[in-house]
C-alpha cells in the first residue's frame, strides 16, 4: 500500500508528551518521517501546537508541487493540535500532495518516536506512521 507523502506530515504532527502539561515541552522539536523525506518542526502556537516543514527532499517537493503546494519548505502542515490527554494530540493536517486538510491524531510512543494517524474521509483511507525525533 502506497503512503501519500503528505500524509507523512500527519504522522509528523505527532508530538510526544510523556507525563502531561508539566512535560509538554517534550512534545516539541523536529521530527522526520519514515522515509526521511520530510522534516517538520513541532512548536507551540499559543495553547496549541503547529508544525512547519523545515526540510524536504526533491521528490517530496515535486509531489507537493503536483498537488498545488509550490513551496513545501515553510508550509504549515499541522495546526490547531490540542492536547487531549497526556501523550495524545488532535488537530488538522494539511496534505500538500493533494491540497486538502484532514483531522488527525498524534500519539507519543516514547521520547524519540511518535505515531501520527489520520483518515481521508470519515474512517475510510486511514493511515498511520511512526516518526523519529531529530537531535538538534
Amino acid at each position: 500500500m502506497k503512503m501519500i507523502p503528505g500524509l507523512a506530515a500527519l504522522a509528523l504532527a505527532s508530538v510526544p508528551v510523556a507525563a502531561g502539561a508539566a512535560r509538554a515541552d517534550q512534545s516539541f522539536g523536529t521530527w522526520r518521517n519514515p522515509q526521511n523525506s520530510v522534516h517538520v518542526r513541532a512548536e507551540p502556537c499559543g495553547q496549541r501546537m503547529c508544525g512547519v516543514v523545515v526540510w524536504a527532499n526533491d521528490k517530496a517537493r515535486a509531489d507537493a508541487a503536483r498537488g498545488g503546494t509550490d513551496k513545501l519548505v515553510g508550509a504549515t502542515l499541522f495546526k490547531d493540535f490540542r492536547l487531549q490527554k497526556p501523550g495524545l494530540w488532535r488537530g488538522k493536517v494539511f496534505v500538500p500532495d493533494i491540497g486538502k486538510t484532514f483531522s488527525g491524531t498524534i500519539e507519543v510512543v516514547d521520547e524519540t518516536h511518535l505515531k501520527g494517524s489520520g483518515c481521508l474521509v470519515g474512517r475510510i483511507g486511514c493511515k498511520s506512521q511512526s516518526w523519529t525525533r531529530i537531535a538538534e
